[in-house]
């Protein structure tokens, strides 16, 4: 047998093995961002940068009782934005980008948040992995958003061998399916967050031990949250 069809085979195997896996442990993946609208998901996602969405979800409930709009959220100064969003860590940045992607919402799109990757990506504070999670939480889109868990849990179960995420994701949209990058985004980081863990991965729960590439490697694969 051709040595190349058995190693295409094999790792077929491995994708299947990994789709069915997380289909039975997060058969109905939700995004843990609360939201009512587009613009309360653009906002969270930006906010939840080396932060933890309960925290996120703790900040944001106060602040979208009074400012879930583009032109709500612009009656407030940059230094009274930081104060209420202080606790999500860079706040100073964050507050300026929110202002400046709300202003642009509104001169440039009519106050509505674009549902394309180039568009969202025109705006402050929204890089790639920020406008594929709007795209594929918010608009249903199809699209696989890398952030340190996908890396990570990535890397570990030997889909790629690289830090650099936009690598990731190329590389997942070439093994999976498109209809399924959405969900697949999804299982992946709560995957990430509640069983493969950064520092302390709970293997015993893990469905994929065996095709897990650093069990010995660990140090050096374990890319910081």
């Amino acid at each position: 047998m051709d040595k190349t069809n058995m190693k295409t085979t094999s790792f077929d195997g491995k994708i299947s093995k990994i789709t069915a896996g997380l289909d039975k442990l997060f058969p109905s993946p939700k995004c843990e961002l609360n939201y009512k609208n587009a613009y309360e998901l653009l906002v969270a996602v930006i906010l939840s940068a080396q932060c933890t969405d309960k925290r996120v979800n703790i900040v944001t409930k106060e602040l979208f009782k009074q400012y879930s709009t583009p032109q709500n959220m612009l009656a407030l100064s940059q230094e009274e934005l930081e104060e209420k969003i202080h606790s999500c860590g860079f706040y100073h940045n964050k507050a300026k980008n929110i202002l400046s992607m709300s202003k642009d919402l509104i001169e440039r799109f009519d106050g509505q948040v674009p549902s394309n990757s180039k568009d969202l990506q025109s705006l402050a504070g929204v890089g790639r992995k920020t406008a594929n999670v709007v795209i594929g939480e918010y608009f249903k889109g199809d699209a696989i958003a890398v952030d340190t868990h996908v890396l990570r849990v990535s890397n570990r179960l030997g889909l790629v061998k690289t830090d650099n995420p936009l690598k990731c994701e190329l590389a997942l949209n070439n093994l999976f399916e498109k209809k399924d990058w959405s969900k697949l985004h999804l299982q992946l980081v709560l995957f990430g967050r509640y069983i493969c863990k950064s520092q302390k991965p709970e293997c015993d729960r893990c469905p994929f031990y065996d095709l897990c590439v650093c069990q010995e490697k660990r140090e050096r694969l374990n890319f910081a949250d």
